[in-house]
């Protein structure tokens, strides 16, 4: 028989609100030094690369970064968080340090996975992030299954899992929106939509909306402007309340644009300078966030020139600790590889 008193608890469950409060100036702040260390981290990750220090594939945030940004600063402590390939920006959202992820990125035995994830495979328990995944789609399942233990654990979390605009064609993610419909699973699904699945466009790849993929299940979705931290805030804080209500998945699609290749190894020749050079000069989070703090809401560039010297200071400290951390002895190739349950 079940007692009360092992009955599991029941989360302390938030109603769906429909008003976003108006930032703060030091919300603000907040935001664009966040968004402006993903920027600067991916720089260097980049500049990394061209020297060999980084070997295999590096996928850059660049652009995209009011996405994570955004969505990250209405979760709550418990939520789960899971990504693809591109997931430097995801983890320094979480809090991982910038230390540790560069230092997985040149292979260290300093960094998250102690050098043997490299840039697409590193995880923290600790922050609740469960990886980067290289395989197309495999975010969304298991970000599926992240839910499916909230659910089971009854512990009031949201899983967010993230894919991009080439994941949402995967056969895999249909039927994970049918599964966390059916048993209301509390998964927000996040599509990164930078427009182009590698080098093809979502013109030429995808029919219709991705975001209302899951109204055959009964899943709602919207369209968001990811150019905008703001925007992706209202929205994610709105998404988040109604998963976390009980009213199980929703999806968001978030339109966003990536200023570099797909990767460090793609010249992106497939998009216009003009193109390119519209959303650089015109859409830029955080150019655009920066302007807004000086014009409108008086902050003196001396203010911001203070942020930015001192994220300057932790890539700068993290890509030392990374190339001066030890690289993995050879032996080292066969730990790691066998975990064993008592």
């Amino acid at each position: 028989m079940t007692t009360d008193k092992n009955k599991p608890k029941k989360p302390n469950l938030k109603t769906v609100s429909n008003t976003s409060p108006e930032p703060t100036v030091e919300e603000m702040k907040k935001l664009y030094r966040e968004m402006l260390l993903i920027r600067r981290f991916e720089e260097k990750a980049g500049q990394l690369y061209g020297m060999g220090l980084i070997g295999g594939f590096c996928h850059l945030y660049i652009g995209q970064e009011a996405v994570v940004t955004g969505i990250n600063s209405v979760q709550q402590e418990g939520d789960t968080v899971i990504t693809t390939y591109r997931d430097h920006a995801h983890m320094l959202a979480c809090g991982m340090e910038a230390k540790g992820i560069m230092a997985e990125l040149t292979g260290r035995k300093t960094g998250y996975s102690r050098g043997k994830g490299g840039s697409m495979h590193m995880f923290s328990q600790e922050k609740n992030f469960f990886g980067g995944h290289g395989i197309v789609g495999a975010s969304t399942s298991l970000g599926t299954g992240l839910g499916f233990y909230h659910k089971y654990s009854n512990d009031g979390g949201v899983a967010v899992a993230y894919m991009g605009d080439g994941s949402a064609n995967q056969g895999q993610v249909a039927e994970c929106y049918n599964m966390a419909a059916l048993w209301k699973l509390p998964v927000l699904y996040i599509i990164e939509n930078n427009q182009y699945g590698m080098g093809t466009s979502v013109a030429r790849s995808s029919a219709g909306k991705l975001y209302s993929r899951g109204a055959g299940f009964g899943i709602p979705g919207e369209q968001v402007d990811g150019m905008d931290v703001f925007t992706v805030q209202a929205a994610a804080r709105q998404a988040i309340d109604y998963v976390r209500s009980g009213n199980g998945p929703y999806i968001m699609e978030v339109m966003t644009y990536r200023f570099r290749g797909h990767s460090m190894s793609d010249p992106a020749k497939y998009r216009t300078k003009e193109e390119v050079d519209d959303f650089k000069g015109n859409r830029d989070p955080i150019a655009n966030l920066r302007v807004r703090l000086i014009q409108d809401e008086g902050v003196s560039e001396d203010v911001l020139k203070v942020i930015e010297s001192e994220i300057k200071v932790i890539v700068n400290e993290a890509a030392d600790f990374a190339t001066q951390s030890p690289e993995l002895a050879p032996e080292e190739l066969y730990t790691d590889i066998l975990k064993e349950v008592v």
